[in-house]
């Protein structure tokens, strides 16, 4: 399930967010997922996810995952966090 979480996190967020455990974000409004926990729960995403991510500056796309994609995705930023 990781897997399927890095590919589509690669593929929709990559472009601007740190996605590993060591690399760095492109976008300086961009935080790095691996310290997405550090600000709040990662079930917090869930919600979010389901209902499309939108945020105050328009370089962050609109994107609504499916129930899948999203236990996908939230699995994979569980093993990229930070200590």
């Amino acid at each position: 399930m990781t897997e399927r979480g890095k590919a589509l996190v690669e593929f929709n967020c990559a472009r601007c967010h740190a996605i590993g455990k060591t690399d760095k974000s492109s976008h300086p409004d961009a935080p790095a997922f691996r310290t997405l926990s550090k600000r709040y729960p990662l079930t917090d995403l869930e919600e979010a996810l389901a209902e499309g991510i939108s945020t105050g500056h328009p370089d962050m796309p609109e994107w609504v995952a499916s129930p899948e994609q999203i236990d996908a995705i939230i699995a994979y930023i569980a093993s990229v966090q930070q200590p």
